[in-house]
């Protein structure tokens, strides 16, 4: 099976299985604050293409459009949004993604559109070759607590070494940590 069927595979199959709580969610967070409950976030995809990329809203929707750690300290999360990052039920709608081809399961987080300094360093190291995914070899290795030279080492580590059984590998690890809830600054 190649990498491309794996992921269209398993995201059909999670898409099915989550309806539910994806449905609970969204009602979830558009009873708790004003706006739509997904927001599409222009991210850097394959070969530094911008795609918007859904995401359930964890933040106002008068947020800046920046790296959450870069927002002065201000706290912007709705009532839920704290929750549904630590629980990373926030990334659910990027199944979509996966399954129209703009992300992968397993690949470098994707940077937002702004991101010029990731974006820079990924290049360099041919990173931005592969699509981005849901999940990571950087996350399951520090996740939010990564400066960006260090997760720009795990992502090309993860291209050098890709393959199915290692994305396996990287879905199962992620899972733990989802669990464990680790590694999440808010």
């Amino acid at each position: 099976m190649t990498i491309r069927a794996f992921n269209v595979f398993l995201s059909a199959i999670a898409l099915i299985i989550f309806s539910i709580p994806f449905c609970i969610v969204w009602l979830l967070v558009r009873l708790t604050s004003p706006g739509p409950a997904i927001h599409w976030s222009k991210r850097i995809g394959k070969g530094n293409i911008i795609f918007l990329m859904p995401k359930f809203r964890t933040m106002r929707i008068d947020t800046p459009q920046m790296a959450t750690h870069l927002l002065d300290g201000k706290n912007y999360l709705t009532p839920v949004g704290s929750f549904l990052r630590k629980s990373s039920l926030d990334e659910l709608p990027q199944l979509w993604s996966v399954f129209i081809g703009d992300m992968n399961l397993v690949g470098p987080r994707p940077a937002l559109f702004n991101q010029y300094d990731l974006k820079e360093l990924r290049t360099k190291y041919d990173v931005h070759t592969i699509a981005p995914g849901v999940t990571g070899w950087a996350q399951v290795n520090g996740r939010d607590e990564l400066a960006i030279p260090e997760k720009v080492k795990f992502d090309k580590y993860y291209l050098d070494h890709r393959s199915l059984a290692f994305d396996i590998k990287i879905i199962f690890l992620t899972a733990y940590k989802v669990i464990k809830r680790a590694d999440v600054s808010h």
